[in-house]
C-alpha cells in the first residue's frame, strides 16, 4: 500500500501533475487489451525522465511496491493489468524520438514514442524500421520492446529484438545501466540487451532504446491467392518457403475470418473461398517481380483458384489494411474476443490448422483462425462471451488442447504476444521444471523483492487462466 508520507515522497519526484491516486485515474489502468483481466493499481505515476524513473523505484524497491511499466495497454496477455496493485509508470512524458542517425543507420527514441510515428520518421528520410504490431498506430516502442512484438514483416525481418541493439535501463534498486551500442559486433559480456527484450518488464525498466534501421524497400508488390481448399493453401506456404523465396509478409485467413473482415472492411474479399493467403514482396523491382511471378506460379501449381495482384498502391493497401483489421472485425461479433498466437514450424502450419478445426468441432466453438503464415505464427480466435460460463470452460479446454498441440508439432505457446497472465499456466509446456527454475533463478538475482511486475510469466498454481477482479 501506498501510505501518506510514500505518497508525498513520490510528489516530491514528479510533481503533483504527474501522480494520481483518485479512483478514476486508477480504475483507467487497472486492464489493458486482454479479455477479462482487471485489478486496480495504488497509483498511476507520469515520469519525465530517467533519472525520476530511477528514484521512484527506489523508492518502489524500499517498500515493496509493485512496479508496472506501461506503454499504450495493448498487448493481448494482460502484461500490463497490476495484478498486485503497487505503481503503474506511464511514459506520456518520455515519447521523444531523440536521433535519427543516417550515417550508422540508428534511431534512439525514450520509450513513449509511438511505433507508426517511429516508421513514418524514419522513412522520410529513406530509411526503414520493419517491425510492425497490429496496434502499431497505438503502441509504444517501450511496450513493444517489453513484449518483443512481431508483426505482418516479421518471416523476411524478423521482430523487435532484431533491431533493438542499446537499452538504457532502470533496475530494480533504481540504479541505471547501459547495455549495447551503435555497433555491428559487441560480445562484451552477457548480452543484457537481449535479456530485457521481451522481458515483460519483470527484470527493470527501459527508459531509451537505440534500434536498427535499414535502407527502405525500392518497391513492393501484393497479390491474393484464393482457395477452395484450406489446407493447400497452407501447403502453398511451405513450397514457397522451400523454393528459397521470403516474402515481406505472408499472411493466411481462413473463409470465417474472410467473411467477418469483409464484412467491417467492405472492399470486395471474395468470401466464398475456403482460404486465401495475402502475399506482399518488397526490394529491387526486378527481384520483386521475378518472386511474384513464382509465387504466383507456385500458388497454382498448388490449386489456387484465383490469383491476383494489385494494380495499384492504393490496391494493395486496402489489402494489407483489411488483413489488420482482422481483430477489430472479430471483436464486433461477441462481447469478448480471445485472440492467441499458437507458432509452429512452417512445415506444420497445415497440420496445426487442421488441428484447430478438429479442436473448434470437439468444443462446438466457432475458431476463426489468420495470421502470419509464412512463419507459422498463428491466430486461433474466439468470439465469446465471458458472462457464459460454460461456453467459456469449452473455450478454456480448447485453447490447452490447440498449446499442446503446438508443441507436439515442435511449435511454442506464443510467438508474439508475450507470457503475462494468459499464457503463464502453459509456460511450462514449453521450457520444462528446468527451463522455469533458469528464468526464476534470473528473476530473483535481478529482482530480489520481486517489485518489477510480479505476477507475470510464472503461473502459481494450475495451468487455468484465471479472472481477477477489482
Amino acid at each position: 500500500m501506498i501510505n501518506e508520507q510514500i505518497k508525498e515522497r513520490i510528489i516530491s519526484i514528479v510533481g503533483t501533475e504527474n501522480f494520481d491516486d483518485s479512483k478514476v485515474g486508477r480504475l483507467t489502468y487497472s486492464y489493458d487489451a486482454t479479455p477479462n483481466f482487471q485489478a486496480l493499481p495504488d497509483g498511476v505515476v507520469s515520469p519525465r525522465n530517467t533519472e525520476e524513473v530511477a528514484e521512484l523505484v527506489k523508492v518502489c524497491n524500499k517498500h515493496h511496491i509493485p512496479v508496472v511499466p506501461r506503454g499504450a495497454g495493448s498487448n493481448l496477455c494482460g502484461g500490463t493489468c497490476p495484478t498486485e496493485g503497487g505503481l503503474v509508470f506511464l511514459f506520456k512524458h518520455m515519447n521523444e524520438i531523440l536521433e535519427i542517425d543516417e550515417e550508422n543507420l540508428t534511431a534512439t527514441v525514450q520509450p513513449g514514442v509511438i511505433t507508426l510515428d517511429l516508421i513514418n520518421a524514419v522513412e522520410a528520410k529513406g530509411l526503414f524500421f520493419p517491425p510492425d504490431p497490429g496496434s502499431m498506430k497505438t503502441s509504444t516502442i517501450g511496450g513493444n520492446i517489453n513484449e518483443n512484438s512481431g508483426g505482418l514483416r516479421g518471416l523476411k525481418y524478423g521482430v523487435t529484438r532484431d533491431y533493438v541493439i542499446a537499452l538504457e535501463i532502470v533496475l530494480a534498486n533504481g540504479s541505471i545501466i547501459r547495455t549495447g551500442g551503435k555497433l555491428a559486433k559487441d560480445v562484451a559480456g552477457y548480452d543484457f540487451t537481449r535479456l530485457y527484450v521481451g522481458s515483460e518488464g519483470t527484470l527493470g525498466i527501459v527508459t531509451e532504446a537505440t534500434l536498427k534501421l535499414v535502407p527502405i524497400p525500392e518497391t513492393k508488390k501484393t497479390m491474393l491467392a484464393l482457395y477452395e481448399d484450406l489446407e493447400a493453401a497452407a501447403t502453398t506456404v511451405s513450397k514457397i518457403i522451400a523454393n528459397k523465396i521470403i516474402p515481406a509478409t505472408l499472411e493466411f485467413l481462413d473463409q470465417a475470418t474472410l467473411k467477418v473482415v469483409e464484412d467491417y472492411a467492405k472492399i470486395g474479399l471474395p468470401t466464398d473461398a475456403k482460404a486465401v493467403l495475402l502475399i506482399e514482396q518488397d526490394g529491387a523491382p526486378e527481384v520483386v517481380e521475378r518472386d511474384i511471378k513464382k509465387i504466383a506460379d507456385l500458388c497454382t501449381e498448388e490449386n489456387a483458384v484465383s490469383v491476383q495482384i494489385a494494380k495499384t498502391k492504393a490496391e494493395a493497401e486496402a489489402l494489407t489494411t483489411a488483413r489488420r483489421a482482422a481483430l477489430s472485425a472479430l471483436a464486433r461479433l461477441k462481447p469478448t474476443t480471445i485472440l492467441e498466437d499458437a507458432t509452429v514450424p512452417r512445415s506444420q502450419v497445415a497440420n496445426m490448422v487442421k488441428a484447430i478445426n478438429e479442436i473448434a468441432e470437439k468444443y462446438q466453438l466457432n475458431i476463426c483462425t489468420f495470421g502470419h503464415a509464412g512463419d507459422g505464427n498463428l491466430h486461433p480466435t474466439v468470439p465469446t462471451d465471458a458472462r457464459n460460463k460454460e461456453e467459456m470452460e469449452r473455450v478454456e479446454k480448447a485453447f490447452e488442447e490447440i498449446f499442446e498441440k503446438a508443441i507436439e508439432l515442435g511449435g511454442t505457446i506464443t510467438g508474439e504476444h508475450g507470457v503475462g497472465i494468459m499464457k503463464a499456466p502453459y509456460l511450462e509446456l514449453k521450457l520444462g521444471q528446468e527451463g522455469i527454475a533458469a528464468m526464476k533463478a534470473v528473476k530473483t538475482a535481478l529482482d530480489p523483492n520481486n517489485i518489477m511486475n510480479p505476477g507475470k510469466i510464472f503461473a502459481k498454481d494450475s495451468r487455468k487462466r484465471v479472472v481477477i477482479g477489482q
